[in-house]
């Protein structure tokens, strides 16, 4: 007996929907955080090899990094502590699999950049980056009113990859290192803090209104420029980092004063990350002529 169509669209369905899960069960699911990691330990590197080092040690820190980031994905399903949980032995021997093997992968490449002490203020980097992820984790455990402040904490242990990525080609942990964790620290929270906005501001139209929900994002941006003048001012950064910041400036300006539009979702993280690759460029500029 020949097999129903509707039985047959219904198991091809079901197989699609099997595979989203277990794609979910291991891949994270915050594409933004991706960009978040990324940006800063490219910018970082791209600073350095203006003086040229080590970039085996880079290749090595990226692929750690970024183990590390997955790593908790199916960490999480495992242990049951995000929304997305194994839920049978088939689930749990894929995660416990994918654990298993980015463990792995970090285990070898931070073993093979910490071997024979080399690399030591990593220890020191990391132990910063793991504050944050705890801190972040607490604020979370608070619920939705501390959530934009957890994301932001967060993004103190993300963006540590920037001076980890000089850190790991030049030899040097200082004040670029310094800086330029502070420079990527400060975008990727007004990237967070603008998304938020657009998402809860959707269904407002009129600059009247927008400022009314926005005006302490319209606030931030002032303090994120004026953070970066002082540091620019005291002689921490070049000062043609200022304009690495203008072109998000100005986009969070404008949000205020642009007509009502509908909101995708797809379309806007497809826009900050182009925000993101500008900000990596005219940051390494600026730090190249200075």
């Amino acid at each position: 007996m020949a097999t129903e169509p509707s039985t047959v669209d219904a198991n091809a369905a079901l197989l699609v929907a099997r595979r989203s899960r277990r794609t979910a069960l291991i891949v994270p699911r915050e594409h933004g955080a991706w960009g978040l990691l990324l940006v800063p330990m490219l910018t970082g590197a791209a600073v350095a090899l203006r003086h040229g080092g080590n970039v085996t040690d880079f290749v090595l820190l990226l692929v750690a990094a970024l183990a590390l980031f997955w790593l908790r994905t199916p960490l999480e399903s495992v242990l049951g502590t995000s929304a997305m949980r194994a839920q049978d032995g088939e689930e749990r021997r894929l995660v416990l699999w994918a654990s298993a093997l980015l463990s792995c992968i970090s285990i070898v490449t931070l073993g093979t950049l910490l071997w024979g002490g080399r690399n030591g203020a990593l220890w020191l980097i990391g132990a910063a980056a793991f504050v944050a992820f705890a801190a972040q984790a607490v604020l979370k455990k608070l619920g939705r009113k501390t959530r934009m402040l957890s994301e932001m904490v967060g993004t103190i242990g993300l963006t540590a990859s920037a001076p980890a990525a000089y850190y790991v080609i030049t030899g040097k942990l200082g004040m670029v290192a310094g800086m330029l964790w502070l420079a990527n620290f400060l975008f990727a929270g007004n990237q967070i803090h603008y998304v938020q906005l657009r998402i809860h501001t959707a269904k407002i139209s009129g600059v009247r209104e927008k400022f009314a929900r926005g005006w302490k994002f319209a606030a931030g941006q002032l303090g994120m420029i004026a953070a970066v003048a002082a540091a620019c001012f005291i002689g921490w950064m070049p000062w043609a980092v200022v304009l690495a910041f203008a072109p998000v400036t100005l986009r969070g300006y404008f949000y205020f004063l642009e007509p009502p539009r509908p909101l995708i979702v797809r379309k806007l993280g497809w826009s900050e990350l182009r925000q993101a690759a500008v900000f990596c460029a005219l940051v390494s500029f600026a730090f190249w002529i200075a």
